[in-house]
Order: structure tokens, then C-alpha cells, then sequence
């Protein structure tokens, strides 16, 4: 059974010293034994203050990537090496570099969907919660965000005193709902409100009563007097709200509204990983990690 597994896992990682981490897409089996379950700065973060020399992550590439960069005298463990983000991957390095080469008077913001590659020639890392805080704080008028087109165009919209050049990237999961999704949507649930992630299109967005990062969406569904909700993000969160209020209702904007990127991690992966039987070491070479760090050091003095 589930609970057999999970109790396994638990048993795991204390022996071993391990410390799980696991993004709020994860299924809610996964969730439940993780010890930090957040975005992806949030368990970065979290890995820097856990003891443990060795962090799981229940998530895509990059955001491990990102716990090591933060925390490189740890062991951190990929929990399913196949666990990838199509955003995160759409640019190398050299697209990036060659791009700034056009554009030599705007500073790269890079969302914190990249590789870590691609934050080492980037001015400043964001997340989709403080993207629109660090923007406006940035000295600079001139600002090349990367790479998703999407949440792009959102912080334009909120930061006008800004000149933004985009490129044309983004979530493939977010970006394939339309205004028609959105609309059917709330036909079918006219009484609740619809809560989407900046990653959705901008016609999509604009139907929404809040738009926000994964935890801005899940705190407004807690602190909201509301009673129903359509969630316009990966379904998982539908799940995990369920599961959370009995007294509120939950829907997603659309069926297909799932990730399998993200997807892909079982909790047997968890189980291989926490063993050593299974997942994937991440390994940066010192320049990357020192170089990478820059953009996300900056992060933390312009949005906290």
C-alpha cells in the first residue's frame, strides 16, 4: 500500500541522514512525506538550513540545479533523472549570450526556470512572486526577460516605467489554454473565482479574479472568504487544496491541465533515491556554481 511505502521512505531518511524535498506540483502522496514542499527558491532555500548532507528533490532539473548552487557542500539527488522543464531548456548559454550581443544595453532577468548555465550571464534571477518587485527595483531602464514571453508580459504590465524586450519562450503547459478555456470554465462554475499563474497567456489572465505564483495562489485560497475556485495552474494543486479545505470546492480550468514533466517522479523514485539505488547526483563545476549564484545573490538583496 501507499502508506507502506511512504513509511518506508520515512524510515529511510532518517537512517540515512537524508532530507526530501519536493515541489508543490508533486503528487500528494509525495508531498506528505517530503520534509519542505514549496517552489523551487523555496526549497532551495529550505535545503541551505536542513543538516542533512544529503537533499532529494522531487521536482525538474533546474530546481535541483538550484539547490545546488545555493547549497554546494551538499549531495543533492535528483529524485527521477528524466524529470526535466521544457521551459528551463528552451535556451542554452550561448542563445542567451548571443542575444545579449543585440541587445548590449539591457540587463537579463532570467526567471528562475533556467538552467545553470543559462543565470551565469544572467544580471538578476526571479521567481514568479517577485518578479515584479525586483523589475521595479532594478537601477536599470532597459530589461531583457527570460524566457518565459508569458509571465513577461505580465511584469511589463504591472512595472510600465520599464522597456522590456522578450523572447519567445515560455511553459508549454501554461501556454496551450486559451481564453476559451477559461471562459468555459467559469460557465460551468459561475459562482467561483478563478486564480491563475502569470505563466498563462495574457487573454487567460485577464479573465482571472487573482493572478499569482503557485503559494500566492494557494495562500489566497486559504485566507479567501470564497467557497469555490478554478485553479489555472497544474492540476496537482487542485489535489492538494482538496485536500486541505473540506468546506471549500476546487476545479481545474481545464482536465488536461497536468505536467508530466513533473509527473514523471513516483514515489518509488523517492524510495530508490533516498537508498542510493536510484535518481541522479547533480554535479556543478565551481565556475558555474560561482557565476550562477550571482543573479540569484541579487535576487535576495532586490526582493528579499
Amino acid at each position: 500500500m501507499i502508506k507502506d511505502l511512504q513509511q518506508k521512505i520515512l524510515d529511510e531518511t532518517k537512517k540515512r541522514g537524508v532530507c526530501v524535498l519536493a515541489h508543490s506540483y508533486m503528487s500528494e502522496e509525495i508531498c506528505e512525506i517530503a520534509e519542505y514542499v514549496g517552489d523551487s527558491y523555496a526549497l532551495a532555500s529550505a535545503a541551505k538550513k536542513v543538516k542533512c548532507p544529503t537533499v532529494v528533490v522531487c521536482g525538474v532539473r533546474f530546481m535541483a540545479e538550484t539547490v545546488k548552487m545555493l547549497s554546494p557542500e551538499k549531495r543533492v539527488v535528483l529524485a527521477n533523472p528524466l524529470a526535466a522543464c521544457p521551459m528551463a531548456e528552451q535556451f542554452s548559454r550561448e542563445d542567451i549570450v548571443e542575444v545579449k550581443k543585440r541587445y548590449p544595453d539591457y540587463a537579463v532577468v532570467a526567471y528562475i526556470n533556467t538552467t545553470a548555465e543559462v543565470k551565469t550571464v544572467a544580471d538578476v534571477c526571479v521567481t514568479s512572486s517577485s518578479a515584479v518587485k525586483i523589475c521595479r527595483a532594478m537601477p536599470e531602464k532597459n530589461l531583457l526577460f527570460i524566457p518565459d514571453i508569458n509571465l513577461g508580459t505580465y511584469v511589463a504590465s504591472q512595472v510600465p516605467e520599464k522597456n522590456f524586450k522578450f523572447l519567445s519562450g515560455g511553459c508549454p503547459t501554461h501556454a496551450r489554454f486559451e481564453k476559451s478555456h477559461a471562459e468555459e470554465a467559469k460557465r460551468a462554475h459561475p459562482n467561483a473565482l478563478l486564480l491563475v499563474h502569470p505563466e498563462c497567456r495574457p487573454e487567460v489572465c485577464e479573465l482571472a479574479d487573482y493572478i499569482g505564483s503557485t503559494s500566492g495562489i494557494m495562500d489566497f485560497a486559504t485566507e479567501s472568504d470564497a467557497k469555490e475556485f478554478i485553479i489555472g495552474t497544474e492540476n496537482s494543486i487542485v489535489q492538494h487544496l482538496q485536500t486541505k479545505f473540506a468546506d471549500k470546492k476546487f476545479y481545474p480550468l481545464s482536465r488536461d491541465f497536468f505536467c508530466h514533466n513533473m509527473r514523471v517522479t513516483t514515489l518509488r523514485d523517492v524510495y530508490d533515491a533516498v537508498t542510493g539505488e536510484g535518481g541522479e547526483e547533480i554535479v556543478l563545476d565551481g565556475k558555474t556554481i560561482a557565476d550562477g549564484v550571482k543573479c540569484i545573490e541579487r535576487m535576495i538583496k532586490l526582493g528579499g
